[in-house]
């Protein structure tokens, strides 16, 4: 049997060896007693580090299961991957090395994967292109009905050439209605007009583009706007309006009105002569043809599912771009919506429009109220003065909006409107 290795080295062994090696000098003796005990301490040493190294690897151990544990398993602990922002439309890479410090467990509404984040509209002004923004905004779910609950929202567009003109009249009708109308406005790219941030306007704006009169650019317009709108998944009525547009009734009103029909409100009809048909370019066959052609107000109130067509449109958008450019007097404007909704939508539509204009004085552009013209007997006019089907019944409500008013009639309408409309009621 083997001695323990801390005998090797005793006092008697060293004395032997000191007997046996008469001739050894003493520097000899001491130098072979300095390496035993040199021996003993590493010996010594080793078996302490070997000590310490194994309770430490437990407890790392121990570390890493109660870390995995907590959070929901074993095997559900994973690096954060990358993040993509649908805000900016930029990507956020977390780092690639976490360490155990440093990982996070999302709840679900920080989770950028979740419902809640996908619906969430993004801001008005956008990095888009405007292919990218139209083949996004075409995009609808198969599936009809919504798996979370939802209060459909009037996206109010406004196609303007500066700011809003009558601005704070449109304030008093949205206040108190938050979270049931969104806001999109189209503006001259020139156009450096400023919201205040109480207002319902600030931030507003969507990348816009040069718009001219009577020409294929309105409908672009219009398509950006509607594109936009349509973000917004809670958006389910698009009325489009102009800087001298105004309401007639309050919101509650025209809220019930819009969203308690399924016709859609554009004005459309056919008409014999140059003004009609005579429109009409014959290299627009066999696409669109003359007996399909219609004209009406380009002032329309319609629903996500024809928004939706608009702003994927493959079909005759391309036809109006490249045949009806404002000469001749094919103003696209006035035909390329009810043009198609007479061929795809006719059974959905009211064959009206919303907006009251007087076109009583001719020429290419409507009466334009001043000051002077604003009294209490030319609204109630607007309001009541027609007859018209709604929802399959008889009504004089036909008007929503009214146009065309100035912006010295502001002062007015602001002192005698609110109370006829009953603004916040």
């Amino acid at each position: 049997m083997k001695q323990p290795i801390s005998l090797l080295c005793d006092e008697s062994t060293i004395k032997n060896q000191s007997q046996i090696h008469l001739v050894a000098s003493p520097l000899k003796f001491f130098d072979t007693q300095f390496q035993c005990r040199k021996l003993i301490a590493l010996i010594f040493t080793f078996a302490f580090g070997l000590t310490i190294g194994t309770l430490l690897c437990f407890q790392l151990k121990s570390f890493s299961f109660n870390l995995q544990f907590n959070n929901g398993g074993i095997n559900n602990v994973s690096p954060p991957l990358s993040i993509f922002s649908r805000s900016n439309m930029r990507f956020k890479v977390a780092s690639p090395h976490p360490t155990p410090s440093s990982l996070t467990f999302p709840s679900i509404t920080d989770d950028p994967d979740s419902l809640e984040e996908f619906l969430k509209p993004p801001k008005a002004m956008h990095n888009m292109s405007e292919e990218e923004l139209l083949w996004r905004a075409s995009m609808t779910p198969k599936i009809q009905e919504l798996p979370y609950k939802s209060v459909p929202k009037i996206a109010f567009m406004f196609l303007t050439r500066g700011p809003v003109l009558l601005a704070s009249f449109w304030e008093k009708f949205f206040k108190g209605h938050e979270g049931l109308y969104s806001i999109y406005i189209h503006s001259s790219p020139t156009n450096k007009s400023f919201y205040p941030e109480d207002s319902v306007f600030h931030d507003r704006r969507i990348p816009s583009k040069t718009v001219e009169w009577g020409k294929v650019s309105m409908i672009e317009a219009e398509r950006r706007l509607l594109a936009n709108a349509l973000l917004d998944f809670s958006n389910q009525h698009f009325v489009l309006l102009s800087e001298a547009c105004i309401p007639l009734f309050n919101f509650s009103t025209i809220y019930s009105y819009l969203t308690n029909t399924n016709k859609n409100f554009v004005e459309l009809y056919d008409r014999p002569g140059p003004v009609g048909r005579g429109r009409y370019n014959q290299n627009m066959h066999p696409t669109i043809k003359l007996e399909q052609w219609r004209k009406g107000s380009q002032w329309f109130a319609i629903n996500r599912e024809l928004a939706l067509e608009v702003v994927s449109d493959k079909t005759y958008f391309p036809v109006f771009q490249k045949h009806c450019l404002g000469g001749h007097g094919c103003y696209a404007d006035e035909h390329y919506l009810p043009t198609l909704v007479n061929i795809k939508f006719g059974g959905k539509n009211s064959n009206r429009g919303l907006t009251w204009v007087d076109w009583s004085k001719g020429g290419p552009h409507p009466t334009g109220f001043m000051r002077a013209n604003v009294t209490p007997k030319l609204l109630h006019k607007m309001r009541g003065g027609h007859k018209c089907v709604y929802n399959g019944k008889e009504t004089k409500h036909c008007f929503m909006f009214a146009r065309k008013f100035m912006p010295p009639a502001l002062g007015k309408l602001l002192r005698i409107a609110p109370k006829i409309m009953q603004f916040n009621s």
